[in-house]
């Protein structure tokens, strides 16, 4: 297999152009498959029907691998450093894309909180065009051959401001995964938990924590992307862009929406979309992959940055990597236990 993925003359870099835009193209497509699937699942004769039960399957599995595909185009444009600028845009188009579930959840929220009447699928396809023409007028102009790594400085903290976020995430986690359980029991730990991250001292600086994780993830993503990586950093920059966009998705939704606008209670009732539920309502569809790949990253960011951490203390690659692995698999049955919780599910 070549190096590069096409070569280097004027037709070569006019088609490298072309092939940039697929992670924007793939993002447009988003909305129309979530409400493909919604339209399948939604008459009452569904759990009657083998096709639609298929078709439904297909539609998920569809929703799912459009974000995972900017992982494989951002794989696929880091075999070699980029050769033009706009090859360097098309990488980093590719890990926008990754984030496209958080992003439409923040469009359609957004949307809501301005009081906007345009269609947010019209919001949407405006927003992904403005990132296709970001791509496609990057210049023919080779790139800096000198691509520096991120400082030093920024990687620790980050690093530093992720261990304290951690505890809070892993306790949100966990908490989720008690609504297998019941809402009752995951309420009760919900609100033991409050009296803790909820506190007047503690919730301003955790805010500050997670937007200081989101601010230093794209910076740090942003120099990242520039360099030849492994799959390893692939992945890491790629969960990294998703979860910059889940943070801020996720504050605007909850402490400007719910909290400070419309006075509601963010409990279980609210993040599983009740009394319609995640899958049978036309809006909170949405949330259905924003949830499960936002668990998924999150957790599989964490060992991204542990294995990183390993190599750097001595561990040998085989035991860094097995350990990676081994959280990426933790982190996909995570995701899918709290995502089988917030449908309905119960043990």
């Amino acid at each position: 297999m070549s190096a590069v993925p096409f070569g280097n003359g004027p037709a070569d870099a006019l088609w490298r152009k072309i092939v940039g835009l697929s992670p924007a193209a793939a993002a447009m497509a988003y909305p129309f498959l979530l409400q493909a699937f919604h339209l399948v699942v939604s008459p009452p004769d569904f759990a009657d029907s083998a096709i639609r039960l298929a078709g439904a399957a297909v539609l998920l599995v569809l929703v799912f691998a459009m974000p995972l595909s900017g992982l494989a185009f951002a794989y696929w444009l880091t075999r070699a450093p980029p050769i033009l600028q706009s090859d360097l845009r098309a990488r980093r188009l590719a890990y926008a894309s990754i984030a496209a579930p958080p992003l439409f959840v923040f469009v359609g929220v957004a949307r809501g909180l301005l009081g906007l009447k345009l269609p947010e699928v019209a919001l949407w396809i405006a927003l992904w065009t403005l990132a296709g023409l970001y791509g496609w007028s990057g210049r023919g102009a080779p790139t800096p051959k000198q691509m520096m790594q991120p400082p030093g400085a920024w990687r620790i903290a980050h690093g530093v401001s992720a261990a304290f976020v951690a505890c809070y995430v892993l306790f949100h986690l966990t908490n989720h995964l008690f609504g297998l359980v019941s809402p009752g029991t995951h309420a009760a730990i919900m609100k033991a938990g409050r009296t803790v991250y909820r506190a007047a001292l503690i919730e301003p600086v955790l805010v500050i924590l997670l937007l200081f994780q989101a601010a230093s993830g794209v910076r740090l993503a942003w120099r990242w992307s520039s360099l030849r990586n492994d799959a390893f950093r692939i992945f890491q920059i790629g969960s990294g862009a998703y979860l910059a966009a889940f943070i801020l998705t996720h504050l605007n939704s909850a402490l400007v929406y719910a909290r400070a606008v419309h006075k509601i209670e963010t409990d279980w009732s609210w993040a599983s979309g009740a009394p319609r539920g995640l899958i049978h309502d036309a809006w909170n569809i949405r949330l259905l992959p924003h949830y499960a790949l936002g668990a998924f990253f999150v957790v599989g960011h964490l060992f991204s940055g542990l294995r990183v951490v390993m190599l750097a203390h001595g561990s040998r690659t085989a035991a860094a990597d097995r350990a990676w692995a081994a959280g990426l698999t933790a982190s996909a049955v995570i995701s899918a236990a709290i995502v089988c919780a917030l449908c309905g599910v119960r043990v």
